[in-house]
């Protein structure tokens, strides 16, 4: 018998591991001490018979599981929440959201863009995200006063870069980010996001791709989000996007691809043999109309593929929850198959899958000895979730954000019982929306 003394002690409750051999424990006993995962079993094991706890969490009626891992969005959009709606994705981005960012992105912004984003994430189950954007030590330095686990990548786009002498500065900013940012890894890692082919020249995708793998950090960007990016490409360059992709020397085991909704079965071989990731956004796709992944495909292929909500401005929320239920059944319907797509595969997308996309899987992604506490108690006991036959179906296709009981990141309890303990959300909502009316106002002008 040995003796346990720990931080966090959760008993009870049924424990999903999402470890490699997908073990489901009943009345579950997880120690949690200095940040770590020390003890998983069961309560009645003897080797738990003694322990002591610094907080003790009773987690009857739960379902206790990793914290769910979002592997793309733009948490500082926010902001713009609802404000273009129902429109094709060129227009939504030239009439509407890139004027709108040219004129008002700013470090307060995406400030409290990301304080209320977080708040918005932490209430439904996220722990783990990464953001693609701008401002990104703005946005890094919000995230260590939450307390959430993040890849915050800086954004990169030609109409930022419009001479050699703006292109110089950019780098040598995101150069200082990386290196000021760089020692906070795992629960702040930073990384490069170009914004897509379309946007970024070669020139631009492959110098910014040859500074993240001298740094050794990713390189994200978005890909085949639209049926006429390859049309586009195609035409800019006489090669369709992955081929140029390919023939740049941007596509590694490094390389994160976002969206891919019209990925070839060319284009996923060539993903498969270089290691390239892929970010699946089935709800912000489906909004603007731009496509569905053939994500079985990439899946039978081998490639890693996880979840991500995009940003809000786009979806328009960010709950993760909700994006394994549509994930699951975009797939069933598009393919007229009801067996692709099952909760488990859906499941794991969210968690563990997650957190190999991003290079994380070595310290999050499931519930074992030796990795980082990122753990939330899903409350089982409610009426949408009874009766319980199958723990993953009930997860995918009838949980929701708000039946989040408790989360922890890195050994700490950033919301219990559905109180957040590191952000006062009524004031980031406060925030957000006098942003907002600014936004109104100088619109109506």
């Amino acid at each position: 018998m040995q003796e346990n003394n720990w931080d966090i002690a959760i008993t009870g409750g049924t424990l999903i591991t999402m470890s490699a051999g997908m073990e489901i424990i009943e009345d579950s006993l997880v120690g949690i001490k200095d940040g770590l995962i020390s003890a998983v079993g069961r309560n009645n094991d003897p080797n738990f018979s003694t322990f002591k706890a610094k907080e003790l969490i009773n987690a009857s009626g739960c379902i206790v599981m990793p914290g769910l891992v979002n592997t793309h969005t733009h948490i500082p959009m926010v902001c713009f929440r609802g404000m273009a709606d129902d429109l094709q994705l060129m227009e939504w981005l030239s009439k509407h959201i890139w004027p709108v960012e040219m004129r008002f992105i700013s470090k307060k912004l995406v400030y409290d863009g990301a304080m209320l984003a977080m708040a918005e994430m932490i209430l439904s189950g996220t722990t783990t995200f990464c953001d693609s954007y701008f401002f990104e030590d703005t946005t890094a330095e919000t995230i260590s006063l939450v307390g959430m686990r993040a890849v915050v990548s800086q954004g990169f786009a030609d109409i930022f870069m419009s001479d050699k002498a703006k292109a110089d500065k950019m780098m040598r900013v995101a150069g200082r980010f990386v290196n000021r940012w760089q020692p906070h890894a795992p629960m702040i890692t930073p990384a490069y996001f170009c914004h897509s082919p379309y946007t970024c020249s070669p020139d631009t995708l492959t110098r910014v791709k040859e500074d993240a793998r001298e740094k050794g950090i990713l390189y994200l960007l978005h890909l085949l989000e639209n049926k006429d990016e390859t049309d586009t490409i195609l035409d800019r360059y006489g090669k369709k996007p992955v081929h140029l992709l390919y023939d740049l020397g941007v596509l590694d085991e490094q390389t994160i691809a976002v969206h891919c909704n019209w990925l070839s079965k060319e284009d996923m071989a060539v993903f498969a043999d270089l290691g390239v990731k892929v970010s699946h956004n089935p709800e912000s796709s489906m909004k603007l109309a731009s496509g569905v992944a053939p994500v079985p495909g990439m899946l039978r292929q081998g490639i890693t593929v996880g979840l991500g909500t995009d940003g809000c401005a786009s979806n328009n929320d960010l709950d993760m929850i909700r994006e394994m239920d549509t994930a699951a059944k975009i797939h069933k319907v598009t393919s007229m198959d009801p067996t692709v797509m099952n909760a488990e595969t859906v499941l794991k997308m969210a968690t563990i899958e997650g957190s190999k996309v991003l290079g994380l899987d070595k310290f999050i992604g499931s519930i074992e000895t030796g990795k980082q506490a990122d753990i939330i108690l899903v409350d089982m006991n409610q009426p949408h979730l009874t009766p319980l036959y199958n723990y993953y179906s009930q997860l995918v296709y009838a949980s929701r954000g708000a039946d989040v009981k408790t989360s922890i990141i890195n050994g700490k309890i950033v919301m219990k019982n559905r109180q957040l303990l590191t952000i006062d959300y009524e004031t980031a909502m406060d925030n957000v929306n006098n942003i907002a009316a600014e936004i109104i106002n100088q619109k109506l002008r």
